[in-house]
């Protein structure tokens, strides 16, 4: 969305990976644990060209809000030090590392500082900021932390928020992201519109799809049916689990989580007694309509809940791209370029199962 090339991607998840491969055919994947791609393999893939950019999302259930289980000794903390072995390998102009919000006082902020010094120490100048989602056009109230790493003499400005309290144009609802989707009962899929978009969110969702992807909705138990169709757009569904709600169609969604395994959702809908379907999940975190979630309706969930929202990273990513088209005008690159790498460190086991 920015204007980078995505060139070599790598993750442990075989279903994330594959969602990738459908969307992202022109880029190199791997499928495996990084701690076990060694250094020459790396160099080999890369094929001598200068990378631009390494984004990476590091684990982030040991630090996570979310997590009933949550430690600072969770060894899936330690694994940013992945992240930094691929930084000095590919020796990037510039590295990008998100988290969730939790980051910053886990371990009384040592792993923020230890994060911090590290890219610092692998030769970058490094800005800490945290973001919400919805400030940047996702129906969505979600913040992550975000490091920005750039090489010296490359100069970084982080992204002015477009939406929200301030800004110019008001947070993106719930309805006015997904209201468009043709409405399911309960077990039921869509392959087509059956009406036009009435948002400029929607339009921007669609784009040039004329198919619907995902869009089948959970199967529920008629107590089920009858809990969501009950409970007031906006208030929980449940009284032990506050952050299973029925989405308000005039607000941002809560943050949307991955959910495990388990065959529950998390946000009932607006104006139908079901769940979500992949889609509206994917509308609520800013996916195209073009871009296909493979793996049914457990791993759509994981991989959703789990993902950075695209237009988030397109505000973090335009910000970089600026800041790099500035400095390669004053130093011509005289060498071929791959624009991004991108890194994942999720493990079978932060996914709950």
């Amino acid at each position: 969305m920015a204007g980078f090339e995505a060139a070599l991607a790598a993750d442990i998840h075989p279903p994330s990976l594959a969602t990738y491969q459908r969307n992202h055919p022109e880029a190199t994947a791997i499928l495996g644990d990084l701690r076990k791609v060694d250094e020459q393999q790396a160099i080999d893939l890369l094929n001598g060209h200068q990378v631009d950019l390494i984004a990476a999302g590091v684990p982030c259930q040991g630090f996570s809000l979310n997590n009933r289980k949550r430690w600072d000794e969770d060894d899936r903390n330690l694994l940013f030090r992945e992240f930094i072995r691929f930084v000095h390998i590919a020796q990037p102009h510039v590295v990008v590392l998100e988290n969730v919000s939790g980051l910053r006082s886990a371990g009384n902020g040592r792993f923020k500082e230890a994060i911090a010094e590290a890219i610092e120490d692998a030769g970058y100048n490094v800005q800490f900021r945290v973001l919400n989602a919805a400030d940047f056009g996702v129906p969505q109230k979600r913040q992550r932390v975000f490091f920005v790493g750039v090489r010296p003499g490359i100069t970084f400005a982080w992204p002015t928020a477009t939406h929200g309290p301030g800004a110019s144009t008001p947070w993106v609802g719930v309805w006015d992201a997904i209201g468009d989707l043709p409405p399911l009962d309960p077990g039921k899929v869509a392959h087509f519109y059956d009406k036009p978009a009435f948002s400029d969110y929607q339009r921007l969702m669609r784009g040039d799809a004329t198919v619907l992807l995902n869009h089948r909705a959970p199967n529920h138990p008629e107590e089920v049916i009858r809990k969501i169709g009950s409970t007031l757009p906006g208030a929980p569904m449940y009284p032990k689990f506050k952050q299973r709600i029925r989405l308000h169609p005039d607000e941002p969604s809560p943050t949307q989580v991955s959910g495990g395994i388990r065959p529950q959702f998390q946000f009932g809908h607006p104006t139908q007694a079901r769940g979500l379907s992949i889609r509206e999940r994917c509308r609520i975190q800013s996916f195209p309509d073009l871009y296909e979630i493979t793996g049914g309706t457990v791993q759509g969930r994981v991989q959703t809940g789990n993902a950075v929202p695209p237009l988030l990273a397109r505000a973090i990513a335009g910000s970089v791209m600026e800041a790099l088209e500035t400095w390669n005008g004053q130093h011509e690159p005289s060498e071929p370029r791959i624009r991004a790498v991108q890194t994942s460190f999720e493990t079978l086991e932060q996914m709950a199962f």
